[in-house]
């Protein structure tokens, strides 16, 4: 199985969550507790799309954190540069109207500038080669006006919280990895969420590709965290 390292070169890691598509869903609700769950409810009421709106959901994977905007009425598309995951979720989300899957790099990402009025991305911003540009991608395919909203892993400010999150990702998370069918991949995830920047050094990085009204709010303590900002077109 593929292991991709913090240098993140693409191939090797879409090769590593071709590897492990068909328990990744499985596997993120046990690594974080079920948190996962109610982190993806906290997306579909923070970015509130609206019937007929447009919406991009990057590294969307299987699909599972795009089917509520498909739900709500919002024509969706699910990207990501995966094929397992794409397949897995083709799969997994057969019927579900208003939602196709898309494969695309989220440094090239193939849609026309101002395609979308919402532009979305779970969990998976930390794991492309290049941050800046990413969000400069997602800027460009959204619509002046246009929203946007990035979850992510992110670094509790409180210490004590700090060090047993950090404790938690060294040594909770391998054990939690032996049940894949790639625990690589996971000590990956782990080391990735590490070297991640926390939330005030990502506003920056939004702030610096363009976006508009950058703030936070921390989720589960600052495990995780949800960044919205506007294109201003």
């Amino acid at each position: 199985m593929t292991r991709a390292s913090l240098d993140k070169q693409p191939a090797a890691v879409a090769a590593m969550f071709d590897g492990t598509a068909e328990r990744y869903d499985l596997l993120n609700t046990l690594m974080t507790g079920g948190q996962d769950r109610r982190w993806r409810r906290e997306v579909v009421r923070a970015l509130e799309a609206r019937p007929g709106e447009r919406i991009l959901d990057l590294a969307a994977g299987t699909g599972t954190s795009s089917v509520p905007f498909a739900a709500a009425g919002a024509e969706t598309v699910a990207c990501d540069f995966s094929l397992g995951m794409l397949r897995v979720g083709v799969r997994r989300q057969a019927g579900v109207r208003g939602l196709r899957f898309v494969a695309g790099d989220a440094l090239r990402l193939p849609f026309a500038d101002a395609s979308f009025d919402a532009v979305t991305i779970s969990f998976g911003l930390r794991n492309v080669a290049d941050t800046g540009r990413a969000l400069r991608e997602l800027r460009r395919v959204a619509k002046p006006g246009g929203r946007l909203l990035v979850c992510e892993v992110s670094h509790p400010p409180n210490a004590l919280l700090a060090l047993g999150h950090r404790t938690h990702l060294r040594f909770g998370l391998p054990l939690l990895a032996r049940v894949s069918s790639n625990p690589d991949s996971y000590r990956y995830l782990a080391e990735s969420t590490l070297a991640w920047p926390d939330q005030a050094a990502l506003a920056r990085l939004i702030q610096d590709a363009g976006w508009d009204g950058v703030r936070w709010r921390d989720l589960t303590f600052g495990v995780a965290a949800l960044h919205r900002a506007v294109n201003p077109g």
